[in-house]
Formats: C-alpha cells, structure tokens, sequence
C-alpha cells in the first residue's frame, strides 16, 4: 500500500462510517496530511450540512497550508446549499488534492479539478477509484438516472424457500443474519412489498437497531385492500406510502388519508417501473425490496434490480407448494437465465450472505 493509498483508505473509512445519514448526498471522506502527518480529517455527515472536506479544513486550520488533502470524490464546484469546497481548499493554502474519483454527474464532472488546476494546485486522481465507486453505487446510479438504486433483498431456505407449504416462515434464517437486515434497511430509504405480505404476515418494516433510521414504507396494493389495522397504517413508526391502480376501493382512499398514509394511483396496474419513477422523483434515491416471489419476480422481469442479497439458512424446506424468493413466469431457455457479476459470500452466524450484482441482456 502506497502513502496515497493508506491516506485514502482513511478517508474512504470515515466516509462508510456514515452510511445512511447522508441520503440523497454522496458519502465523502476527506483527511488533509502536513509533512506526513493527518492534521485534518472529516466526512459528509448529513445532506444541508457542510462536505467533509470543510470539516478537515476546519479541523487543521493554519496547518493546511502547504498540506495536501485526500477526497474520495471530487471537491464540488457550485454553489448549493453550502459554498464550492474547490475555492474553499484553494483558499485554505492547499498544495495537493489527491481524489478517488470524479464526479459522476456528467453536468459539473471535472469542473472542480479545473477551479483546483487553474489555482496552481497539482491534482492527482484514481487512487482507490474502484473502492470510492462501489461505496457511492447508490448516488452514482440517482445523480445520473434520477431513480433509486433497487437492492433485491431475501432469506431463503437452501432450496430457495421463503415459508413452508403452510405459510410458516418465522424464522427461516438466524439472529445474526435478521440484526444484518436491519443494518440494510438503516442504509436504504424506502422498503417494499406487496399488499399480500401485509395482510399475511402485518410487518413493521421499520429498523431495530439503536439508532436506526427508519426507511420510508412503500406498499404496492393495485385496489387498496390493505387492512386498516395494518401496523405499516396505524403505527406511526415511518411514512407508509401505497402505489396503487386506478381501480382502488374510494371509500378505503378516504381513510387510509385520514391516518397520514400517501397513495400514488398509476395507469390500469400497478407497474414496477412507474413506482421506481415515481420514487426518484420524490427524491428516494435507494429502496429495499423485500416482497414475495410475484413482486420480486416484477422487478427482475423489468430490470429494475440492481443489487441482489440472498441470506442462505442451511436448511432444506421441500414441497411444490412452498413460496420461493423468485417467481413470475420464468423464462423457458437457461441461456436466458439473469447471470450476476462482482459475487461474494460471507458467513453470518449460522448463515450464509450472497451478494451479486445482475447483468442483463
């Protein structure tokens, strides 16, 4: 690892730390080094509230000058709801920017990198470029696309079972993986599924972790037939938002807006690609589904599915009426199976997590 590398992992370190909190903003870590020594150091904490790299300048003060300072993305350019961090680090005296990577709104990329070379200040870019990318997969999909980054989310028998024949699915997978899953929805905006998991098995969908964000609960009910006992309806834990059809019960409207919830009516069904239009445009920049084999097999079908995450439980379920994680209609050549990329699998507990990513054709 070279001394490029071993600062930026600092800076790339304190960024993930804040996984979660920084929606619809980038992570960002930044450390500023003076004669090999880390006197300024800082991340993105929370959208509205300065970038990290004001908050190692503030840290160093004086002993920024002649420093040089390691961002894992471009310093930005415009003025915001807070000042171009570029003219503040040009300001502070600055001698080197080491970033990981560049903007990736192609509208203002390179524009910081400019405002830094045209002050005289050397720039050095790509170090920890993959790892900076991966990190900011979420916001580098919304910035450019204007949709959220959709994680496909399940726990499955190793037979990919989600219940038994008779509904039964409490618990298929252990502890340890459940407390994992709510990590996963700390770091996610919005949670989805269908109308059908509601009335079968009345979730919270909320995060139960100390301090944990709740995610913004998006049911997909085509008539509005969700009870409105429902936890997601009554309990006031997070926002509850329903895409339904045009075709949705009237009387159930009036209600279900009389208790805070927010319904989005599209076309004759409720399409999955408008629901994800709909989300960006509400500024939902990543959302979890967690839905049955129909809703899962909706998105898959469409293309929707960016991330995949699997946790396998080391056990065998069986039967032909058993609900599995993906269904639909399938396809009818195995050429044409979905394949995924980057794949990884760690052990959690007694448990197995896969993560992949799709390609599609």
């Amino acid at each position: 690892m070279t001394s490029h590398e071993f600062f930026m992992d600092l800076a790339l370190n304190n960024a993930r730390a804040m996984k979660g909190q920084t929606d619809p903003n980038p992570l960002v870590g930044a450390v500023i080094v003076n004669e090999n020594r880390v006197v300024g150091i800082g991340a993105h904490l929370k959208a509205g509230e300065p970038h990290a790299e004001i908050h190692a300048l503030r840290m160093a003060g004086d002993k920024a000058k002649g420093g040089t300072i390691y961002v894992t993305l471009e310093p930005c350019s415009h003025y915001g709801r807070t000042g171009p961090c570029a003219v503040a680090i040009v300001e502070a005296g600055i001698n080197k920017v080491v970033i990981a990577t560049l903007d990736p709104n192609p509208v203002v990329s390179g524009n910081g990198v400019k405002i830094l070379k045209d002050a005289g200040i050397e720039v050095i870019i790509g170090v920890c470029q993959e790892e900076s990318q991966q990190m900011n997969e979420v916001f580098n999909k919304f910035i450019v696309e204007k949709k959220p980054f959709v994680t496909l989310k399940s726990g499955t028998s190793l037979d990919g079972k989600i219940a038994t024949r008779t509904s039964d699915s409490k618990w298929i997978t252990s502890e340890e993986a459940r407390v994992d899953v709510h990590q996963l929805r700390n770091e996610n905006m919005a949670i989805l599924v269908g109308v059908n998991t509601v009335i079968k098995d009345n979730p919270e969908l909320t995060t139960r972790i100390p301090n944990g964000r709740n995610p913004i609960r998006v049911i997909m009910d085509s008539t509005l037939k969700i009870p409105l006992e429902s936890k997601v309806v009554k309990d006031k834990k997070a926002e509850t938002w329903i895409f339904t059809s045009m075709n949705y019960d009237k009387e159930k409207w009036k209600s279900l807006k009389s208790l805070g919830i927010k319904i989005f009516p599209i076309a004759d069904f409720v399409d999955p690609k408008e629901v994800v239009k709909i989300l960006g445009e509400n500024l939902v920049s990543s959302l979890l589904i967690e839905g049955g084999g129909s809703i899962n097999a909706s998105f898959l079908e469409n293309k929707l599915i960016d991330k995949v995450i699997l946790y396998f439980a080391p056990k065998l379920v069986g039967g032909g009426q058993a609900p599995t994680f993906l269904e639909g209609e399938g396809i009818d050549k195995m050429r044409d199976a979905v394949e995924l990329k980057d794949t990884s699998f760690i052990k959690i507990g007694k448990d197995f997590k896969f993560v992949g990513y799709p390609i599609y054709k």
